[in-house]
């Protein structure tokens, strides 16, 4: 439990490819996620006004404060596109530094300009200026454990005029294996004056708050952690705020907050792409409850909303009854 004295934490829904957009988003500001981000937005895509890439610009009532995050490697690129959105009702533009996927790294963009830091300057020198918003960056450990060099790349953030560093405890070679160095957050913390945000292996409410014991960060980043249990958010709060744990959540919540996501999903992407974009929503919902896996297969075959709100009606009327 943190005491009185100790300041409030931000909570963060970490930007996730293909995960975070508008309906996702929503729900975890609903069950008490502070600040959001958008995926990540192409700046070559906004340059050349990709009609895919300014779909991802779109932010809904009620989704303030929010950032939007851009990745590239092209320092005028982020200027013009910082010029084409400075308008939109976002709070911050965040750089992503840290994605490790190969079709990002590739492209020299993403964590591949943690090994280029001149440049990874002059991209957010150049943000920065263009900016009338303030500008984040997010990185990773480093490249690999023999180029471990988020502490010293933080330090050329902040003097690059980035306002906040939200850091990610793996290095690109991790991906999402391994455990966070969490150390890595606190030494960032030690070193830089601004916000350092902590990302990685917040799961439950006591790696929330085990995580700001051991670093003492300005705010917790969540992002597989909210898949299918965007309610984290609320849980990290009520447990930091009295040391207790939330009650387990009600299976009638859970069945109404998927439907919830469903038609959310569906009025923002339209019944085709929204089906395709909530079937990986849809089990990971409904992962580790009794007798889930024939109802997830049927889920991924699934291809109109009355099917899927029938499946799951079905399958939640038997749990209430088992639970009865």
């Amino acid at each position: 439990m943190l005491q009185k004295s100790q300041r409030k934490i931000p909570l963060y829904l970490a930007p996730m490819a293909g995960i975070t957009d508008m309906p996702f988003r929503t729900i975890c500001k609903q069950f008490g996620a502070d600040v959001l981000i958008t995926e990540m937005i192409s700046t070559r895509g906004l340059v050349y006004d990709d009609p895919k890439t300014s779909k991802l610009l779109e932010i809904g009532s009620g989704e303030n404060p929010i950032g939007v995050q851009l990745f590239g490697n092209n320092p005028e690129d982020f200027v013009k596109s910082v010029e084409k959105i400075i308008d939109l009702p976002f709070d911050f533009i965040n750089i992503n530094m840290g994605c490790p996927t190969p079709k990002i790294i590739k492209n020299g963009d993403g964590c591949a300009l943690m090994k280029d830091p001149k440049l990874a300057s002059r991209i957010i020198e150049m943000t920065v200026k263009a900016s009338s918003k303030p500008v984040s960056v997010k990185i990773r450990k480093g490249w690999d454990e023999d180029s471990v060099n988020a502490v010293k790349f933080s330090s050329m953030a902040e003097n690059s005029g980035a306002s906040m560093i939200i850091i990610h405890g793996r290095t690109r070679e991790m991906f999402y294996s391994g455990k966070a160095d969490w150390d890595i957050i606190k030494r960032i913390k030690e070193t830089v004056a601004i916000p350092v945000i902590g990302n990685g292996d917040v799961f439950t409410p006591e790696d929330a708050f085990e995580m700001f014991k051991k670093t003492n960060c300005d705010g917790i980043m969540i992002g597989r952690g909210a898949l299918g249990n965007p309610w984290i958010f609320k849980d990290v709060k009520h447990f930091l705020n009295t040391g207790r744990k939330t009650s387990p959540l009600h299976i009638r919540e859970l069945r109404d907050t998927m439907l919830f996501h469903l038609n959310k999903a569906i009025s923002y992407h339209g019944e085709r792409l929204g089906i395709l974009e909530m079937r990986k929503h849809l089990a990971w919902y409904i992962k580790g409850l009794p007798h889930s896996a024939p109802v997830k297969n049927a889920l991924q075959q699934s291809k109109d909303v009355g099917s899927i709100e029938k499946l799951l009606d079905d399958y939640f009327s038997k749990l209430v009854q088992a639970d009865c």
